[in-house]
């Protein structure tokens, strides 16, 4: 993960070139210019006469089922509402994150928005560059004044399939499968285990993060095998917040007869009838939104906002009764009146409730 790659600028600008797409068109890529002396000035791509928006995925791809794609999902709302086409990139490595983006700023892109916490470093450092270009950050908070930061209370949402895994489980034993190991991911499972525990104080809650780097998020044999292994302990409910690892702990969850519980887009139609729900992290909402009118400063959003919330379709209608269902509602209530406060493990560095 500290590996930085350093091409010449030249190559960095032709690979970027011919990777760069209007999301709905072809771009023909530029033919590869003559090596510059090395005091020659690089000259930008021209500025479109009308920006358009771009969009910068990261680790994991576009249609990694989760994070990414409701991103993506949110992205092609706009397109569709507007007739408009955006540019995009998907990030293989970290070392791209700033390329990309500063490769989107030159050619005069508005508003550039990174997907992920990863990119707020690149984001901050282009967004200075180009003061007169629009930025967006999904996950972190950049304080620049043509960025505009987008973070969730992923507590409030947690909570909700939290006491609905404990309310579905017969062993009073549910799990939690995280991605990487940083403080957003402990505060998905900070959340979770206070859900689990409000709607049955006993229920005992396993927790594993499957790593430390940008590829903990694209694992599924580990994240089932972290699943199988809480399964043997006895757990009957196991929460994914791991990107494309996720798939790896509901196939394990399948397999073992057991359940699991999806994350940030509705993911109940990817093993249908073992999937009790999945905790709806409303990213496409917010880069529509963000797509559609920039707004520089920190956007928050939760329960009462609409950002976060839990699935129920057909898919798993049959797996939630009304009663279970009635309790989770209750429980959704008070914490946007404000009766129930979902501690924030980001706000102490732990999880105090």
């Amino acid at each position: 993960m500290n590996m930085k790659l350093t091409p010449s600028l030249s190559l960095i600008s032709v690979v970027l070139a011919a990777a760069l797409v209007g999301c709905g068109k072809k771009e023909e890529a530029a033919p590869a210019p003559a090596a510059a002396p090395a005091s020659a000035p690089v000259a930008a791509a021209p500025a479109p006469a009308v920006p358009e928006p771009a969009i910068i995925f990261d680790m994991g791809g576009k249609f990694d089922k989760s994070f990414n794609q409701a991103a993506y999902d949110g992205m092609e709302l706009w397109k569709k509402e507007t007739g408009k086409t955006y540019l995009e990139f998907e990030i293989a490595n970290e070392s791209q994150r700033e390329q990309a983006i500063r490769r989107m700023a030159e050619r005069g892109a508005s508003p550039i928005i990174g997907i992920g916490f990863g990119q707020a470093e690149s984001i901050e450092k282009v967004a200075k560059d180009f003061p007169k270009l629009q930025f967006a950050i999904i996950d972190m908070v950049v304080n620049q004044p043509n960025v505009q930061s987008v973070v969730f209370k992923e507590q409030e949402g947690s909570f909700l399939v939290g006491a609905m895994a404990a309310l579905a489980s017969k062993s009073g034993k549910v799990g939690f499968v995280g991605g990487m190991d940083i403080p957003l991911i402990r505060k998905f499972q900070c959340g979770y285990e206070q859900g689990a525990k409000f709607a049955k104080p006993k229920t005992q809650v396993f927790a594993n993060m499957t790593g430390t780097t940008g590829a903990a998020w694209n694992d599924p044999a580990r994240g089932g095998e972290l699943a199988k292994a809480q399964f043997s302990k006895g757990a009957d409910v196991v929460f994914a917040a791991a990107g494309g690892t996720g798939m790896g702990v509901y196939q394990a969850a399948k397999d073992s007869k057991k359940l699991a519980i999806g994350v940030d887009s509705n993911q109940n139609h990817i093993q249908p009838g073992t999937m009790l729900t999945s905790m709806l992290k409303r990213v496409d909402v917010a880069v529509y939104n963000v797509a559609k009118g920039h707004t520089p400063g920190v956007s928050v959003l939760g329960l009462k906002e609409g950002g976060v919330d839990y699935a129920m379709d057909d898919n798993n209608a049959k797996l939630v009764t009304e009663d279970m269902k009635a309790k989770v509602e209750a429980a959704k209530a008070d914490i946007i009146s404000g009766k129930i406060k979902v501690a924030d493990y980001m706000a102490d560095n732990a999880c105090k409730y």
